[in-house]
């Protein structure tokens, strides 16, 4: 019974309504007999598993007759959306209240009245037409058994009976053994936000999952949007207007020789700037050197990827034109001489015509040809279904495209003469670096959730910022292949780069397989944990082979080209920075995390005899931060694992340079656990916090911090933010371009500035 798209949350007023919805389907669900059976009301729940499907059709059942009738379905719900705070705790302990039986044994036909959670509460919660009144702990074993599963939360039998242990000991207030309807209520009052979405609207609980969090059109004309994205504004305004500029000089200068060719020309000059353009935005080291002046401040070099793909647009359509309008003139020229046909204007050189040796339309039309086949190739469905080398070497292509601009446009070289030989410096560079030698890769570690955690020897003159990303060549998965990854340990860790790679598309699962297979030539796996090296992995070298183990791995080596600056060299120069991270996209804030603490440690000094603490003086530039607020999103629990040891280090650092500190304040989220608005999920959780109030550690991730289920409310979050007025706020995000678009809509809002990585 899925409500209509865009009703993931009711308010009271819209309770009718979707009542009035589940009447017009029920029709089609039930069909002639007028009636749902189990299996057809867990296909309209969508439920992931039976367990809840079961309880509830039984508690719906109030006849025991195997099926619900639309009578007793809106009973049912009627009671639900219209009634009390206390029917619906009435029903939430109806459904613990499993009375032993579970859908192992298919057995759960407990039988009401005519008015179910009203009879209980003349019966006096022991009523046997309500099961045995009260909850012993294997049947709140059984129900958080169940919770675990439907949030995706896989936990040892022992970890079960703690949260088992932990939430009867809470609720059980005489120490009966078993816990009674006002026991529940009671434990259940000291949760205000368990009782707050218990008033909201219970109907929810019978909601499918909610889907993602649809992003909202920014407010284009609000002041916050304007001054957040003033930079990025300015340019593409200048932008526009040069291009304006350029087209309407060049069509006067050819005024009298008509209005095609007019068009032609015009467009002609906006190319040579275009595509002069598109190389000075892939000019990398020149751009990373930029972010450290103050023309950072002024230009948007931040979104030169996404300027980039822009200008590529631009020119692919003012080429479109150029040569429209070129096709055009010709055609009306082969009318007039009447001697000479459209195709030899076309594919005949003609003196006069432009270019060199009067090959324009040659050229043209095979530049025409390369942009078409660059553009196509570098769609998103190309890149990510596995095929980066058809995107590579297509892309490669713009060698050809220049040569034949230069060979094409009389002028063009005038405007491509400083960003070539910038480009050209860049290219030699980089080949001399590698023509210095490899790189060995002195560790890989095969973690959770199919990431590679390399481990290179670094460079002594390899310097790079926190947050900065290198490219990638590992000859032995591919030879001409390079691919951009961040460097994930901090900058002051000096003998070592590391890279954690998520395989993702096809370069980076051979990657993690190459390393998987026995025989490959590389080095010792070293996985993090004692479970995962006798699970997975052996040592390879044996007895007596270890120096031609040594020889082997000396042999894989891998080419680094880079480092490039990232919008997140800003953060230190926050003074309330909000890095959020979803999934892989945690990487670039793991060489941050460790170097904000690094130099934190700095700043807090103590001495180790007397104790007495200063602050070390740090440049401004070094570290302005004030508060910084770490926020990690993750599908379910295996993607948290591999991440979890550095977070652990930072909370134990941050608990002993300034116990009961907020520094660095951690969350977590995990997207595929039920949310605390989710009746199935009331008492895991519950379960859940008191266990982590107990112990002081989350039971999912093992940190101190509190590991949310769902999507974090960005709303609440950035209030949250602004409510602390630690300074000028600064969010830094790396992930889905969908969730970049929710959140940078919220930044706006609250006038945040916001910066997202782009490779």
């Amino acid at each position: 019974l899925c409500p209509p798209a865009g009703s993931c949350t009711m308010s009271e007023a819209e309770d009718a309504e979707w009542l009035r919805w589940v009447t017009k389907q029920f029709g089609s669900i039930a069909g002639e007999d007028k009636e749902i059976d189990l299996q057809e009301f867990k296909t309209a729940l969508q439920v992931k598993e039976s367990f809840f499907a079961e309880r509830f059709f039984a508690l719906f059942d109030t006849d025991g007759s195997g099926t619900i009738s639309l009578e007793e379905l809106l009973r049912a719900l009627s009671l639900l959306v219209h009634g009390s705070e206390m029917d619906k705790l009435r029903f939430l302990f109806q459904v613990y209240d499993v009375d032993g039986k579970t859908t192992e044994n298919r057995s759960v036909c407990i039988r009401f009245g005519r008015d179910p959670w009203s009879a209980l509460s003349r019966c006096g919660a022991r009523s046997p037409c309500a099961g045995s009144g009260s909850i012993d702990p294997d049947e709140l074993r059984v129900v958080l058994r169940w919770c675990l599963r439907e949030s995706a939360i896989a936990l040892p039998e022992q970890r079960l009976a703690d949260l088992t242990l932990a939430l009867f000991e809470a609720a059980d207030k005489d120490h009966s053994g078993s816990i009674t309807f006002e026991e529940l209520k009671e434990e259940l009052e000291a949760f205000p936000e368990v009782m707050e979405n218990l008033t909201i609207s219970a109907a929810s609980w019978l909601k499918p999952p909610a889907p993602a969090e649809r992003s909202r059109r920014p407010r284009y004309l609000t002041r916050s949007y304007w001054h957040n994205h003033r930079g990025k504004l300015a340019f593409l305004g200048g932008y526009a207007a040069l291009n304006l500029l350029l087209f309407a000089l060049a069509a006067l200068r050819h005024a009298g020789l008509g209005g095609w060719l007019m068009v032609a020309r015009g467009c002609g000059q906006c190319l040579n700037f275009n595509c002069a353009l598109l190389a000075v935005l892939m000019l990398r080291r020149c751009l990373t050197w930029l972010r450290a002046t103050p023309v950072a401040k002024v230009l948007p070099l931040d979104q030169h990827v996404v300027l980039h793909q822009l200008v590529g647009y631009v020119v692919l359509a003012l080429a479109a034109a150029h040569t429209g309008a070129h096709v055009a003139n010709f055609s009306r020229l082969a009318q007039q001489d009447g001697h000479h046909a459209l195709a030899e204007y076309l594919l005949s050189a003609r003196p006069g015509v432009g270019g060199l040796g009067g090959t324009a339309s040659q050229t043209g039309l095979a530049l025409q040809g390369l942009l078409a086949a660059m553009l196509a190739f570098s769609s998103p469905c190309v890149r990510r279904s596995g095929h980066f080398e058809v995107f590579y070497w297509t892309h490669l292509s713009y060698i050809s495209v220049w040569i034949l601009l230069i060979l094409h446009g009389p002028h063009f070289w005038k405007w491509f003469v400083v960003p070539g030989s910038l480009f050209v410096l860049e290219k030699v560079f980089g080949w001399a670096w590698r023509r210095a030698g490899g790189l060995r890769i002195v560790e890989v570690n095969l973690l959770p959730s199919k990431v590679t955690h390399l481990v290179i020897e670094r460079p002594p003159s390899f310097h790079y910022k926190p947050g900065d990303y290198v490219y990638l060549n590992i000859p032995a998965i591919a030879t001409y292949e390079w691919h951009p990854f961040t460097i994930s340990s901090a900058p002051e860790q000096q003998e070592t780069l590391w890279l954690h790679i998520r395989s993702l598309g096809q370069w980076t699962n051979k990657l993690y397989e190459y390393f998987q297979q026995p025989q490959s030539p590389s080095p010792e796996l070293k996985p993090l944990s004692k479970s995962l090296r006798e699970k997975r992995h052996r040592r390879w070298a044996q007895v007596g082979a270890d120096r031609a183990q040594l020889s082997a791995n000396a042999e894989l080596g891998c080419y680094i080209d880079g480092p490039y600056g990232t919008p997140t060299r800003r953060i230190f120069t926050s003074e309330h920075a909000v890095l959020i991270g979803a999934g892989i996209g945690i990487t670039p804030f793991a060489s941050i995390l460790q170097s904000i603490m690094y130099r934190y440690r700095r700043r807090k000094q103590s001495c180790p005899s007397c104790h007495y603490s200063w602050c070390e003086d740090l440049r401004d530039e070094e570290m302005m931060l004030r508060k910084v607020d770490f926020i990690w999103i993750n599908r379910d629990q295996k993607h948290f694992e591999w991440f979890v040891s550095l977070l652990t280090k930072l909370e134990l650092e941050q608990a002993e340079q300034e116990p009961g500190g907020r520094f660095l304040e951690m969350h977590m989220y995990m997207t595929a656990a039920l949310g605390k608005n989710d009746m199935k999920a009331i008492g895991l959780q519950m379960a859940l916090d008191l266990l982590a109030a107990k112990e002081q550690k989350d039971s999912i991730t093992g940190l101190r911090t509190r590991t949310q289920p769902g999507r974090p409310d960005w709303g609440k979050v950035f209030e949250k933010v602004a409510k602390e007025k630690r300074g000028k706020v600064q969010v830094f995000f790396c992930g889905s371009p969908a969730l970049a678009k929710v959140i940078r809509a919220h930044c706006d809002r609250f006038g945040f500035r916001f910066f997202k990585e782009n490779f």
